[in-house]
């Protein structure tokens, strides 16, 4: 045992991950490498090369780093509470009108819990993943903050991970930005991994098409949505559709509708199989209630507002918004308006760089429509 304990590296088997398990075996630590098969992709349906976190390159990759440094590697095959889990929630969440985000929702219910389990078995006292953030204890909790590469930050990703997982957690790469990275792994001669592409798709959809996926997955889906009414807000119908699905709020290209102006989806109506449209401005929302709530910086905000800069989207910059807990809900709102704000993605309340908590977007609204 090393003097600074023994840590369970998730290793995908790209640059980040890899030299997290570096710098750590560097300081000394007791390394053990895992890499997570979380998808076959011979299931997907799809006729794209093995890429990814999942593939037998990325494994093997991962597996060389460990024997070059001569620590041990093992695979962790948790492909069947992974499709249990996030893959019919993507498929519900779609068929209910919605749009999720499956890898919040596995690095909340499926990454960190199967980590942990396996680190204990192990005799590990901690694990550590290649994610760009930071995490220290403050107050008696634990407190993910935004990594000091502003341009591959994570944070967002990790809102739902619980008091308990993040006590054990540690970020290797929070403090360094990603061409430091890049020239760490050089300067130690891994090259390959400097010049791997990384892959930016749904592990489980690895040639971006959604669509497809869900026909795939859904028997006769297209014959029962097909055929629905393209409206516009105040009723109007524009046309059909081919099924609501297939839709997401904020979309523009694809709609197969020309009305002399951009439009883009604003509301999807599931029980009507309707697709509302509008202008760009008619996207925007001041208001949004949301659910599932993980609180991290605070126990509990009830009875309180708290100014904060949330995101709606994983690539979103944030807007200043006031919050205010009632329940299991907090409702959230805007001095200026928000656009595409999409029940079923998260969103993550901030105050500076701490991550004060985030939950499941329920629904949005025009405050001078509803009252307060």
């Amino acid at each position: 045992m090393s003097k600074h304990g023994r840590v369970l590296v998730a290793m995908s088997g790209g640059i980040d991950s890899s030299l997290a398990a570096v710098m750590l075996h560097e300081q000394g630590y007791e390394v053990i490498g895992m890499t997570m098969k979380t998808w076959d992709y011979s299931s997907a349906g799809s006729s794209k090369k093995e890429t990814g976190c999942c593939s037998l390159d990325s494994i093997n990759d991962a597996r060389n780093i460990a024997v070059n440094l001569g620590f041990p590697h093992y695979i962790l095959d948790i492909r069947s509470e992974f499709g249990d889990y996030v893959i019919d929630n993507f498929t519900t969440e779609y068929l209910a009108g919605r749009t999720p985000n499956p890898c919040v929702l596995c690095n909340t219910h499926i990454k960190w819990e199967a980590l942990l389990r396996r680190a204990d078995k192990l005799d590990c006292q901690f694990i550590a993943t290649g994610h760009y953030a930071k995490v220290r204890q403050e107050n008696d909790r634990y407190i993910i903050s935004k990594g000091k590469d502003e341009n591959k930050d994570q944070s967002y990703a990790l809102w739902g991970v619980g008091q308990e997982s993040l006590s054990r957690t540690m970020f290797p790469l929070g403090h360094l930005r990603k061409p430091e990275i890049r020239e760490m792994a050089s300067e130690r001669g891994f090259i390959d991994l400097v010049n791997k592409s990384e892959s930016y798709e749904i592990c489980f959809i690895p040639d971006n098409d959604y669509r497809g996926f869900l026909k795939r997955r859904v028997e006769g889906l297209e014959e029962q949505v097909d055929g629905g009414e393209f409206v516009l807000e105040d009723g109007t119908v524009l046309g059909k559709h081919k099924g609501y699905p297939f839709y997401t709020i904020g979309q523009r290209k694809g709609l197969g509708i020309t009305l002399g102006y951009p439009v883009y989806v604003t509301e999807i109506q599931k029980d009507k199989n309707r697709v509302v449209l509008g202008t760009f401005d008619e996207l925007s929302r001041d208001g949004m209630y949301v659910k599932g709530l993980n609180m991290m910086k605070y126990t509990d905000l009830t009875g309180q507002r708290l100014d904060t800069i949330t995101k709606v989207r994983y690539n979103d910059d944030g807007a200043p918004a006031v919050i205010e807990q009632v329940g299991d809900t907090m409702k959230v709102f805007f001095g200026n308006g928000v656009n595409a704000i999409a029940p079923g993605q998260a969103a993550v309340f901030y105050e500076g760089d701490d991550v004060i908590g985030g939950g499941w977007i329920q629904s949005s609204f025009r405050q001078h429509a509803k009252a307060v």
